[in-house]
């Protein structure tokens, strides 16, 4: 292949088939994904509770732990749980 205005014909197709190769991969996987979800959803788990549990694993533990303490507060100042504990 030739050079089209100081573009190399031939390395621009092979990233294209490269990134083409990623997206057939991605879409697999994504169907992968959805049959293990389905089948633990078919076992009894709750799909959803599943999807929030990979989210909290990602986070570091600081995080998850500001994350927790964020929704307590703000589920008691809706009067939706227990006031959080005073600072000693």
């Amino acid at each position: 292949m030739s050079d089209v205005g100081g573009v190399s014909s031939a390395h621009l197709r092979a990233f294209i088939e490269r990134i083409e190769r990623l997206e057939e991969e991605k879409v697999a996987l994504a169907e992968q994904m959805r049959d293990v979800f389905a089948e633990a959803k078919g076992t009894g788990f709750d799909v959803k509770t599943i999807r929030q549990v990979l989210k909290i694993r990602k986070m570091e533990t600081q995080e998850r732990q500001e994350q927790a303490e964020l929704l307590d507060l703000y589920l008691a100042a809706l009067g939706m749980a227990d006031a959080p504990a005073e600072a000693a």
